[in-house]
């Protein structure tokens, strides 16, 4: 009754890179629960610093019912200064606790969690958002790091694999290093440009930066998609212009997003389409005749969701680390 696992970050490597179609499968059936009324997923707090203004700690408390049946909470770090020191910008924990006790039972390595469910959402989004697919399209990726990886990744696993992919980086050498993992590890068709307007200019947008404001300002063009996963590169005149479908519209008007400064700058949301659920269950169309932009704030049940998932497959290949006699008192009396 009173287990408690470690489950280390290569264990959860290995499960995530060998069940992606399971892990895409898991986002959009975690997003319908969640359109059904079957998770609690409060808003995430930030811990900020004040002489480190552009780091940030945060908290995504949440619980998903369905089959799952745990709450849980990611403790993820950003700090986008240790891409100067050659390291990865976020590192992260998730804790599993049990629905009927509430005890912790398991403590995961979570930033490849998190990176996996971002980029897996991103690719469901793609597909459900370009139902016609990604034969004699571009697709271009602006930020190289970590999360453009898994993205590309996933939207290969997802089967939204374009005629070119392009890539756009402040640093080219990162830019560089995406297109290599593209074309030697994946086997896509993959360039580097340095031109920002022509990454700009592609049929699918894939926004993975760390920019704090935004600097996109022309509106896309009709057929174009943006998945504004970064949240904070486009203009409010950008999505104002486009169809908008979020994760959850709620979450995503906060902590000025770039749709959180259109809300601000219009005093509504009459630029809201729906949700991707609701694009999913097909109560909301597919929009036609503008562009369309997606805009997931990062909801904490897709953490929990893979997380248990994770859990699960360590425990069942006997690599979960079991930590005896972690609780001091398992009596009340």
């Amino acid at each position: 009754m009173f287990e408690f696992d470690l489950v280390a970050g290569p264990v959860v490597h290995e499960v995530l890179a060998g069940n992606r179609h399971a892990v895409l499968d898991l986002v959009r059936q975690t997003y319908l629960a969640h359109e059904a009324g079957e998770s609690v997923n409060p808003d995430s707090y930030f811990l900020r610093f004040p002489e480190k203004p552009d780091a940030r700690i945060i908290a995504l408390p949440s619980f998903l019912g369905s089959d799952v049946q745990l709450a849980g909470i990611k403790w993820i770090s950003s700090f986008p200064s240790n891409t100067e020191r050659s390291i990865p910008r976020a590192s992260a924990l998730l804790i599993l606790n049990d629905y009927e006790t509430g005890y912790p039972i398991a403590c995961l390595e979570a930033a490849q969690i998190s990176a996996a469910r971002t980029a897996a959402s991103a690719a469901v989004a793609a597909t459900a958002l370009r139902p016609g697919g990604y034969r004699g399209t571009r697709v271009a990726v602006i930020g190289a790091g970590i999360i453009a990886r898994n993205v590309c990744e996933y939207l290969k696993a997802a089967g939204c694999t374009p005629d070119v992919f392009l890539v756009h980086d402040l640093q080219a050498e990162s830019g560089h290093a995406l297109v290599g993992h593209l074309n030697d590890v994946l086997g896509e068709n993959a360039e580097f440009t340095a031109d920002l307007d022509t990454a700009l200019a592609a049929d699918t947008v894939v926004f993975t930066t760390t920019a704090a404001t935004p600097y996109v300002h022309s509106p896309f063009k009709p057929g174009q998609l943006a998945l504004n996963l970064s949240l904070r590169d486009l203009d409010p005149e950008v999505i104002l212009a486009a169809s908008n479908v979020f994760d959850d519209v709620e979450h995503c008007m906060k902590a000025n997003t770039s749709p959180h400064l259109a809300e601000q700058a219009t005093g509504g949301r009459e630029f809201v389409t729906g949700t991707l659920a609701g694009v999913l269950n097909g109560e909301v169309p597919v929009p036609d005749g503008r562009p369309v932009v997606f805009s997931p704030f990062g909801l904490g049940i897709l953490d929990l969701a893979l997380g248990a998932y994770v859990h699960q497959q360590a425990r069942a290949a006997g690599k979960a680390l079991a930590v005896p006699d972690f609780f001091a008192e398992t009596q009340r009396w």
